[in-house]
């Protein structure tokens, strides 16, 4: 069976992704910060079959990147990482003149470097795979400049970047950023809290996700909307 790793797994976009690959019979390798939550959901996935090997961490610690990809190594490798973890920089967000550089530092770590660190440690066994892909959860923020989303659109812009760059350098591989677009999740709550105007659930998107897997398009920057609009 194929293997996944998906950072922040535990509610939102990432345990709606889970939820498909594992009805299409993948293994998984979970992560978030919150043990409970994320238990919840690989109860939920592994009930379809699936084995899931859920691990409750910090993707900016190195020791825990680690340990997510040893966890694939023994399901059997890993065919696909989904770099989904995100921080906002602040919360509700703020303009860019009362910006926490704390805050910053914490939406550069979880957005860029430890994306980058997880394929780094996950690089070996994607280059393996008969069909390794690496997916960017990238943010309309990353390209239009939105009032107060100045700090976590900028983290999102360079992971953008760099999923580019590895595309250059591992032609073996598929590299997708890909933006989601507006979705009802914690995040966008904790962004923008007096925002009531109904929003998408993730699982409305990740259809468009599946598409790349299915039809493993060229590398680059997709919007997981867009995608479904063009199968219609």
């Amino acid at each position: 069976m194929p293997v996944a790793i998906i950072t922040g797994a535990s509610k939102g976009l990432g345990r709606a992704l889970a939820e498909a690959l594992a009805g299409r019979g993948w293994d998984l390798v979970l992560d978030a910060r919150g043990a409970e939550a994320l238990g919840e959901t690989a109860e939920a996935v592994s009930g379809q079959g699936t084995r899931v090997s859920a691990l409750p961490g910090d993707v900016t610690d190195a020791g825990h990147r680690a340990a997510l990809v040893s966890a694939a190594r023994r399901l059997g490798g890993v065919d696909l990482l989904v770099h989904n973890a995100s921080a906002l920089g602040a919360e509700p967000l703020v303009r860019l003149e009362e910006l926490p550089l704390d805050g910053l530092r914490r939406a550069l770590e979880v957005n860029l470097v430890a994306g980058l660190g997880l394929v780094q440690e996950a690089l070996p066994l994607l280059r393996a795979s008969r069909a390794g892909a690496v997916v960017a959860v990238s943010s309309d923020a990353a390209a239009e400049a939105y009032e107060t989303w100045g700090g976590y659109g900028a983290s999102k812009a360079a992971l953008d970047q760099l999923a580019a760059v590895l595309a250059v350098e591992e032609p073996g591989l598929r590299v997708w950023a890909v933006d989601p677009g507006d979705m009802a999740t914690d995040l966008y709550a904790a962004a923008v809290p007096e925002d009531r105007e109904p929003r998408p659930e993730p699982a409305a998107v990740v259809p468009g996700f599946l598409q790349l897997l299915d039809e493993r398009p060229a590398s680059g920057r997709y919007g997981a909307p867009a995608l479904l609009d063009g199968a219609r």
